[in-house]
């Protein structure tokens, strides 16, 4: 199990409709992220990973100024 694969499952789990979209041009990544689906993160897991990205400062606007000036109108 890699990192990128726990972000994967973890992201699979949040909302039935969000489809991750993972980019890669190597057939390897590929089959690594694919893993990613198989993973069953427990409650636990989850808990943990809720706990550490609570801790994590959000810096920033999503979009540079010029693109936020388009959004919420």
């Amino acid at each position: 199990m890699v990192a990128a694969q726990v972000a994967l499952a973890w992201l699979l789990v949040q909302k039935l409709w969000i489809a991750p979209i993972p980019g890669t041009t190597k057939l390897h990544r590929l089959e690594e992220n694919i893993g990613g689906a198989t993973i069953e993160l427990t409650a636990a897991d989850l808990s943990e990973i809720a706990d550490v990205l609570a801790r994590v400062p959000v810096q920033g606007e999503r979009y540079n100024t010029q693109m936020m000036k388009t959004i919420n109108r």
